[in-house]
């Protein structure tokens, strides 16, 4: 799973614009901006979480306003994405309508989100107390519409099908499907419409990850 800290502004908001095919350029950015509001939801909160590494005296006029444009971002597209969620670049969320996201979830770079999926967290009552975990999605992971993922991983490249509930970690290039959620095939060609150039396949560095040109 791709470190998220590792790119700068410009490379998570270009590798979010390529995956939704309009390129990484400053005007394939503005046109998504205008007419794609799942697409506005990601750029705020690539924008608050860069707002937040800002220097103390901008930092906090400028979080507040990100944080603002933020939740109107979420409510228009009808999906709850918080702004401190780590995210790796390339997201792309297809439809929205009624995505969850707990804010202590991981997601990796080039992931696929499509409408009503919840990353949920789990707790775990034990004799010494409550202990809770956070889901994590690895990278190139495509997630289908309703499905649930709670507390748990899912490695690089996996498929989970519709409406699917995954409570146990699934390995790398898994198809899984069902209530509860188990393995049915292994991923021969991964899902990921558009992928964005990424640090750690062969010949990218995270310096030349979808640059946005000045």
């Amino acid at each position: 799973m791709q470190d998220a800290s590792r790119y700068g502004y410009w490379q998570t908001v270009g590798a979010d614009a390529i995956r939704y095919g309009g390129g990484s350029g400053l005007g394939a950015v503005l046109k998504l901006l205008a007419g794609n509001r799942m697409f506005r939801v990601t750029f705020t909160l690539r924008s608050c979480q860069a707002a937040r590494g800002l220097p103390a005296p901008l930092r906090a006029p400028l979080l507040a306003a990100c944080r603002l444009a933020h939740r109107w971002t979420q409510h228009s597209a009808a999906m709850d994405l918080p702004w401190e969620t780590e995210v790796g670049p390339g997201l792309r969320i297809l439809h929205g309508w009624g995505l969850v996201v707990n804010a202590n979830a991981r997601i990796g770079a080039n992931v696929t989100l499509f409408h009503g999926v919840t990353l949920g967290q789990k707790d775990d009552l034990l004799p010494s107390g409550r202990v809770t975990h956070y889901p994590e999605l690895g990278d190139g992971v495509w997630v289908g519409p309703h499905a649930v993922v709670i507390g748990v991983s899912v490695g690089d490249e996996c498929i989970v099908a519709a409406s699917s509930v995954v409570t146990k970690p699934v390995p790398r290039r898994t198809v899984v499907a069902g209530n509860p959620g188990k393995p049915v095939a292994e991923v021969a060609v991964p899902d990921i419409p558009n992928p964005a150039p990424v640090a750690g396949r062969p010949g990218v560095s995270a310096a030349a990850v979808a640059p946005m040109p000045g």
